[in-house]
């Protein structure tokens, strides 16, 4: 019996602490777990995204301030119009409309005039490629076209790319040298006109482009230009819009006249207007004009006199002394 009851108190004492283990594991199971607090967000942290989202926002803004000017500053200094008004004809000039530079497709990407000299003419041997200013269209060149045409020369005048019934595309320094480059080469290369017989002929933004072309070409017989801009990317660049983007980046157009001018190897007739002071002296020579080393005239135009008189006799006196080339 005292085994037995050694081993029943034995048993009893054994299950005793099993069972004590046991319930006390599942008591501190069936205890609900303390509820973890809210998250907490750094001050700082916050602070930063904010900022974050709104310098992305802000540059997001700005980029497409850049696209916007890059896509449109074009208008503020070329002012091209679709409709051509006049024609040579409502000068009492005969004239063919040409198209050249033709596409793949064979459209031509170019319209212009042939306005040929009469037979009899003095420098009836000579072509002159008229290039019109960053205004209007060809339409606005008749007056220009007649006062050539009494000088006697032949005359090839463009609209460029952009303008009148050329291809549309905007207009910029490299569409215009590449549309002047496509004349030329219409000039030799389909009137079969000599390189040494063509004079280049520009006025406003024109006349920039013409002593351009006429530096790369060195070979053309001479080049005239009529009251060239000295600056024409003020426009763009002295927008208050431009002082918002990068805009000598956006921007590739520059027109150097100072450099045009000082790599013209062919001679130059250069028109400015005679704006005398109240002492009735002329205003200095332009600078550009300075520049130039190869022959060259400089005549200022009066508006007190007739403006196509003077410029058809200055024309003709320096057509004659143009050297044969």
């Amino acid at each position: 019996m005292a085994s037995k009851k050694n081993g029943l108190e034995i048993g009893s004492r054994g299950p005793g602490r099993g069972g004590n283990k046991a319930g006390a594991g599942r008591r501190a199971q069936a205890q609900p777990r303390e509820a973890s607090g809210p998250a907490v967000v750094s001050g700082r942290w916050l602070l930063g995204a904010v900022a974050l989202t709104i310098g992305a926002a802000v540059f997001c803004a700005w980029c497409a301030l850049c696209l916007l000017f890059w896509q449109g500053s074009w208008q503020l200094l070329y002012h091209p119009a679709p409709v051509v008004a006049r024609t040579p004809s409502t000068a009492g000039l005969a004239f063919d409309a040409v198209g050249f530079a033709a596409t793949d497709t064979g459209t031509p990407r170019l319209a212009g005039w042939w306005v040929a000299a009469a037979p009899d003419a003095k420098f009836a041997r000579l072509t002159v490629l008229f290039l019109h200013g960053q205004d209007g269209n060809l339409g606005d060149t008749v007056d220009a076209l007649a006062r050539l045409h009494a000088a006697g020369v032949n005359v090839l005048a463009l609209d460029y790319r952009g303008y009148g019934q050329s291809q549309f595309v905007r207009p910029s320094e490299a569409h215009w040298r590449q549309d002047a480059e496509w004349a030329i080469e219409y000039l030799t290369g389909t009137r079969h006109v000599a390189p040494g017989a063509i004079v280049l002929d520009g006025t406003g933004l024109g006349a920039n482009l013409a002593l351009e072309e006429a530096a790369a070409h060195p070979e053309l017989a001479g080049v005239i230009v009529e009251r060239p801009l000295p600056d024409p990317m003020s426009a763009i660049f002295s927008d208050a819009r431009a002082r918002m983007v990068p805009a000598h980046l956006l921007v590739r157009d520059r027109y150097d006249l100072n450099a045009a001018a000082a790599n013209v190897r062919v001679p130059v007739l250069w028109f400015a207007w005679d704006a005398r002071s109240a002492a009735g002296v002329l205003p200095h020579e332009p600078e550009a004009y300075g520049k130039i080393g190869d022959r060259k005239m400089l005549v200022w135009l009066s508006p007190q006199k007739n403006i196509d008189m003077q410029i058809v006799d200055a024309l003709a006196r320096w057509l004659d002394e143009l050297p044969p080339r």
